[in-house]
């Protein structure tokens, strides 16, 4: 896809397709996401979309990965610009989602192939045309977008500011259609994914406080690289093992730091599975000529059977997956409960604020001292 040649990401924040809705026949919808920018600047900007499921939600049955999603229609959309001082307050209540939307500002129509509308067909990736628009750092981008359909993908987990329009004005709804990158043609070195469940997504510290460990961890690495989360609630292994739309995006990078695992082990798969995912998923992006930072999967407390399963896998990507990859980092002795207890998750199994700071910072320096 020419898209990648030329735009790589410029925010922190994850967005994916991670389930579906319904709306009723003939509904339209004016939604609204925020996403924070992390490099200031003017630049052109192109943003990404597709129409089909990244990753398996929850059980499954109604969610999974490489769903095909149905045809729905963008009406129009626009992109404009909201000051982070606005978001010093808590955007779920009504009376901040009307302020928060009331003071973004700058708006510039998007275009679909010089289109004002885009009918999306089935399974479809796509972008809108370039635009250029002039952010400083800290500020967010606001993707207005206003859509018809029957069935819609979408992030249900998100930690982003999203609202939907409504007679008395704006409420918060997670149910829009959201851009997986917010596509920038700045200059960068490297492009760096992150590719993950919940935990890589940032479930656990504050809703729209960046503070999850990737995030912390792209600010120490610096701004002459690109950085895009990849990561996804209730995402597996074996999810990107299909080698499909998710893993498809992970490959557009030069770098991918891997956390895959938990979701496995509680879902109930066995070692054996889980080793063979994580052994596919690392042959499928060398194969691509990508790097690897390979992480161990994280304390989550797990119950007695799945620690044993842990375990096992632990000791399998630190004795042999280690030596297909550039790097493995052992996160357990930064995020573990004790030396006695190290399956129990001392700042929760979706690590909080401090527990993202502390992989963060865990994680650079081991980076660092291998240069």
């Amino acid at each position: 896809m020419d898209f990648f040649k030329t735009f790589s990401s410029n925010t922190y924040a994850a967005g994916a397709n991670q389930h579906i809705f319904h709306m009723p026949c003939g509904e339209i919808r004016t939604g609204r996401v925020f996403y924070k920018i992390a490099n200031g600047g003017t630049y052109n900007y192109s943003l990404l979309f597709t129409n089909i499921l990244d990753s398996t939600y929850a059980d499954g049955s109604v969610s999974h990965r490489n769903l095909i999603c149905d045809s729905w229609k963008i009406l129009s959309a626009r992109v404009g610009k909201c000051s982070k001082d606005v978001f010093d307050t808590d955007f779920l209540s009504s009376e901040a989602a009307n302020q928060i939307n009331e003071k973004t500002a700058d708006f510039v129509s998007l275009k679909f192939d010089g289109k004002d509308s885009k009918t999306v067909s089935p399974g479809e990736f796509f972008c809108c045309d370039a635009f250029p628009f002039s952010f400083e750092s800290g500020d967010y981008l606001c993707l207005e977008i206003t859509f018809t359909g029957t069935t819609i993908p979408y992030h249900e987990e998100t930690l982003l500011p999203v609202f939907k329009k409504s007679v008395s004005g704006w409420e918060y709804s997670r149910q829009m259609p959201f851009a997986h990158m917010i596509g920038c043609d700045r200059e960068v070195k490297l492009k760096i994914g992150y590719l993950g469940d919940s935990i890589t997504q940032g479930i656990g510290a504050p809703h729209n406080s960046y503070k999850h460990w990737n995030a912390l961890l792209s600010q120490r690495l610096g701004s002459d690289n690109a950085y895009w989360n990849l990561g996804i609630g209730f995402a597996r292994a074996n999810d990107a093992a299909t080698d499909g739309a998710w893993l498809y995006k992970a490959k557009q990078n030069d770098v991918l730091f891997v956390c895959l695992g938990v979701n496995d082990i509680i879902q109930g798969c066995t070692c054996e599975s889980l080793m063979l995912d994580l052994c596919r998923v690392v042959d499928l992006l060398k194969k691509e000529g990508k790097k690897i930072v390979l992480q161990t999967v994280p304390p989550f407390d797990y119950n007695p059977d799945d620690t044993q399963k842990w375990l096992t896998v632990n000791k399998y990507i630190l004795s042999e997956l280690s030596k297909k990859v550039d790097f493995v980092f052992d996160v357990v002795p930064a995020l573990q409960k004790s030396q006695e207890q190290p399956q129990a998750a001392k700042y929760g199994g979706h690590p909080n604020a401090e527990g993202g700071a502390v992989w963060a910072d865990a994680l650079y320096n081991a980076l660092k001292s291998q240069g």
